[in-house]
Formats: structure tokens, sequence, C-alpha cells
């Protein structure tokens, strides 16, 4: 079975999926940006339990990614992971964003979800070229689904909030025939 790779321009926190992948921040307690839309619409249920994994393990670290229930999203859960943070692209950035793309979808597979929305994880106050991320997120996500020999993902949504991610993604998945 293939994996549908679906793009959508909306706010993540609607979207109807099985997981939302949070672009959390290392200590796991909400922010701005998609983060704390994540935790504005999702309640107190999904603070309570970051913070439980924040007290057994510190956080999260750039690239990492864990998971909590989703309160009152219509999800079943949320994928928190860590973008990084540009600073020139010397500092493994690109390295460490494929990372949140992976052990998103490592996550994703050990909890059999079949659907699961990804926002554009640092390109906002993480600063990191929208371009650039755009790409490693596809090249990631789909070099992923086509390892993956029994995988339960059905269906892969890139939701974009804004108008200029979102045609970079239009313009990207077209080139490449996803």
């Amino acid at each position: 079975m293939s994996v549908k790779l679906l793009l959508q321009r909306g706010d993540i926190t609607k979207i109807a999926v099985d997981a939302i992948v949070n672009a959390a921040n290392t200590s796991l307690l909400g922010g701005g940006g998609v983060d704390g839309a994540i935790h504005r619409s999702g309640g107190k249920e999904i603070l309570e339990e970051c913070i439980k994994i924040r007290n057994k393990q510190g956080g999260c670290k750039t690239g990492e990614a864990v998971y909590t229930k989703a309160g009152n999203l219509s999800a079943k859960y949320v994928i928190h992971t860590v973008g990084s943070v540009w600073q020139d692209g010397e500092h493994g950035e690109r390295e460490l964003l494929a990372n949140c793309y992976k052990n998103s979808l490592q996550i994703a597979e050990e909890l059999q979800i079949k659907s699961i929305s990804f926002p554009n994880i640092s390109t906002g106050v993480y600063k990191f070229p929208k371009e650039e991320a755009a790409e490693i997120a596809l090249n990631t996500v789909n070099k992923f689904v086509n390892q993956s020999e029994d995988s339960t993902l059905e269906e892969i949504i890139f939701v974009c909030f804004d108008e200029e991610n979102y045609k970079i993604y239009e313009r990207l998945m077209r080139l490449s025939n996803l």
C-alpha cells in the first residue's frame, strides 16, 4: 500500500488526523506559533503530559521527538519535535531538521498511526530558510515511506499556515511528482 502525501493550507489544530506534529521547543512547555496554538487548542492535558516527560528526561533535544495524547484536539496524539534554529547552515541544522521528520515518523509507526500532519518545522522564529526546510521535509518523508515495508501510515499531510510556505510546497511537490 502506498502512502499519500498531501498538502493543505490552514490551521494544523483543525486537521482531522490520528497525530499532529508539534514544532515544539526543548522545554516542551508551549511557546509561540504552532506550539502555542496546539497547547491552547489541546488544553491542559497536553501540558501536563509534557511536564511529566520533562521531569522524567529533562525536555526534548533538537531533532528528537516525544508524544502525548492530544487533549481537546480531534487527533489522538501530538508528536512533539524540536526543530533546529538556523545559524548559518554550518552547525548541523539540516541533519537536525531531517531528524525531526524521521523521529516523528518512527513514533507514528510505533503508535500504528494511519494519518499524520506536519507543520513547517523551524521556518518561523527559528528562521530556517523556507525553501530549504520544505526540501528537507519532502525528501526525508519520501525516503522514509519508500523504505518502510509494512507501514501503518496511509496519509501524510503537510499543513502550511501561510501562503508563502504553501506555494513552496506546492511547487516542490509538483516538481517531484509527489
